[in-house]
């Protein structure tokens, strides 16, 4: 009997000892469990936050803009997640401030984007101001070059306008008798001198004053036929069988002009005979000697 009680408290005993051990197993194994989860927790925390901050910094990548200023700042901002990055990969950061410095740069980063939204707007508006002014300035510039033209124009215009004409323009040969009388003649071998009268027509906005007219007595050869008393040239150089001065006072003037041959004899032909005011014809004529 004594053994038998024996055996019962020594099987007691050992129960005791086992349901000990398998509650303290249970107890290691639930804390294993836990410990497990929640490392199983913070390295999914962990990941997110790491996949967070590539995200960002793939953000701060797309972020385009031509202000150096901003360009540094940026390069700042990118350095501080590659650090943050880094120290979380290295399990010696706190997530929670980690997180917290993620958000705080993710909010640097919309900050850029409205900025340098603001700043394209900015110079998409200026480009347009750019243009419009560029489109004025081409305007301006076209209706001033304009206006010069019109003005040259103008200027050639009443250039012309001064000029003198000489209408009515008739040209005689004329025979001066032993007596000094003068008289008309077509007979080449008669011929003592050329008279070439005209008028000058009225011109408002020529300049009064003394007109130093020329005759240029062409033969049908087109060469030049030079006068007793002229000099040979105007004040051009251009060659001149007769000069006259005229007082010209804007209104309109009869006046003749003589050419007296330098020769003693002038051939019988056809003659054409212009009338110049300097270097400008004015008047033309002809005349047929026989």
């Amino acid at each position: 009997m004594e053994s038998q009680r024996l055996l019962l408290i020594t099987s007691a005993i050992l129960a005791m000892v086992c349901i000990g051990l398998g509650l303290q197993l249970y107890q290691t194994n639930q804390i294993v469990s836990a410990v497990e989860a929640e490392n199983t927790t913070i390295s999914l925390e962990r990941d997110q936050v790491l996949f967070d901050l590539e995200k960002l910094n793939f953000s701060y990548d797309t972020l385009s803009t031509e202000n150096v200023l901003m360009l540094a700042q940026i390069a700042d901002q990118k350095n501080d997640i590659d650090r943050l990055v880094q120290k979380v990969r290295n399990g010696n950061w706190s997530l929670s401030r980690a997180k917290k410095e993620a958000e705080s740069l993710r909010g640097i980063m919309k900050g850029y984007v409205g900025t340098i939204d603001s700043l394209n707007q900015l110079n998409l508006a200026l480009i347009d101001e750019n243009g419009q002014m560029r489109a004025r300035v081409e305007e301006v510039q076209e209706r001033n070059a304009n206006l010069v033209e019109r003005q040259e124009n103008m200027e050639e215009m009443i250039t012309a306008g001064q000029a003198l004409q000489a209408a009515e323009a008739a040209a005689a040969g004329i025979r001066i008798l032993t007596n000094g009388r003068q008289r008309p003649t077509s007979r080449a071998s008669r011929l003592s001198m050329l008279r070439v009268c005209f008028t000058l027509l009225e011109n408002r906005i020529a300049s009064a004053g003394p007109k130093t007219l020329h005759l240029q007595v062409r033969n049908e050869s087109g060469q030049i036929l030079l006068g007793e008393q002229s000099e040979g040239a105007n004040a051009l150089g251009n060659p001149v069988s007769a000069t006259r001065e005229v007082d010209y006072n804007n209104e309109r003037i009869e006046a003749c002009i003589f050419f007296i041959p330098a020769s003693d004899e002038i051939p019988a032909g056809i003659y054409t005979i212009s009338i110049l005011e300097e270097n400008e014809v004015i008047g033309q004529t002809q005349l047929v000697l026989t």
